[in-house]
Parts: structure tokens; sequence; C-alpha cells
């Protein structure tokens, strides 16, 4: 099993990028280390130039992979996505009852990042913290439709249908199913967003509070429709 574990990789939109950066030595270096730049400059101060310098290689090697930033976010934030499906799907597979699993999969969406040793070519806890503060300028963009419609967000939006099916177990006559999925998953982020820079806009203090909270938020909207 520890074999399996070690050897799963997360599929990306190939679209995203020009060749995989999974594929190579340095294509692994440039996730990770990419990771680390933006973490520590912000997106809009992050270039290749800056990045090709911090791992000893051209820039135009970086061009080889990623066609622009623009699209290494995309890829970035939809690898944390596809990571975050792995987690999911593994871990609440073999539970049946559907208030458990639910439960379950509000503590993987909720509760902080941790690294995970599978994946050594990427900082899981900094790629989290780019999502949170970086994840929206990924698709807040005129072309976001045109890249909705090549597949550029399909991991995102598989996970929101996941988490909607679960809800829909738990209350099959609940009939905003994915508008709450999407709003625990798009919240979970903005509320750890606020907790880092303005605190005063929530009640939440930790991750043990932001999961009570969304689950309140979810069971008590369950509980407020019949079932079906």
């Amino acid at each position: 099993m520890k074999h399996l574990i070690q050897n799963v990789k997360i599929y990306v939109n190939e679209k995203t990028y020009v060749k995989d950066p999974e594929s190579s030595d340095l294509g692994k270096r440039i996730l990770l280390h990419g990771v680390r730049l933006i973490s520590e400059v912000g997106f809009e101060n992050f270039t290749f130039r800056k990045l090709g310098a911090l791992i000893g290689s051209n820039e135009s090697s970086i061009y080889r992979y990623f066609e622009n930033k623009h699209k290494f976010l995309i890829y970035l934030t939809s690898w944390y996505w596809g990571w975050k499906e792995y987690q999911l799907v593994f871990t609440t597979n073999s539970i049946e009852d559907p208030s458990v699993k639910l439960e379950r999969a509000l503590e993987i969406l909720t509760f902080p990042v941790e690294t995970d040793s599978s994946f050594s070519h990427m900082d899981e806890v900094l790629l989290y913290q780019i999502v949170i503060n970086e994840y929206s300028k990924s698709f807040l963009t005129k072309e976001v439709d045109r890249e909705n419609k090549e597949g550029y967000f399909e991991i995102y939006k598989r996970m929101v249908h996941r988490l909607g099916d679960m809800i829909s177990e738990v209350n099959p006559g609940y009939p905003y199913a994915r508008s709450l999925a999407s709003t625990v998953m798009e919240g979970a982020l903005h509320q750890y967003f606020l907790m880092g820079h303005f605190p005063s806009l929530t009640d939440c203090r930790n991750n043990h509070a932001l999961y009570a909270y969304f689950r309140n938020l979810v069971f008590s909207s369950l509980k407020e429709q019949p079932h079906g």
C-alpha cells in the first residue's frame, strides 16, 4: 500500500503546460522553487527570470515548460485541487455512513495542510498559502470563459461535484448541494485569508473553530430542508 501511495501522480490539464514539469528533474525543480518564490514575493512580483536565477537555469528553459506565469499559477492551483481530491477519495472511500463521510470531507477542506511525503517535488504547505492568497487570480481574468471551456478548472469543478454528491447523500431533498459545496470550498480559503489579514472580520481563530463553523453551516442547512 505504501508503495502504491508513493507512486501517485496528480494529473493536470495538459493545456496548462508546454512540457509536463513532472517528467524531468528540472521541471520538478521549477515547481518546488516556483512555489517557494511565489510564497516569498507574491504572484505579482514573481517572474520566470527570478525563478531562473533561483534555480541556476536560463529563463528560456522555464518557458519550455510553461507559456507564461498565468498558466503556471493555473497549473499549481490545479495540482493543489487534484491533491485534495486524491485525499478526499482515498480517505472517504471506505466510509459508509453519509454523515460521517461528509464530516471527514469537511475536515480535509478546513484543516491546515501538512507536508505529503508522497510528493517530494512540491511544498504542499506553501502551496496552500498560495491558494489562499492567490487562487482567485487564476480565474478572475477576461479569458476565464475560454479557459473554462478548455478544461483548465476541471479538477476544481470536479471537487465541487464530489462534495455536492456527499451533501446530497446526507439529504437527497436538499436543492442547493452544489451551491453549498462551492461555498464551503471558497469559504474555507476566504476565512483563512481573513484570519491572517483581517481577523476582526471573522469569529474563527484556528482550524478547529473553522471546521466547527462549516460543519454547523452545512448540517444546519441540511436539517432545514425536508428529506426526499
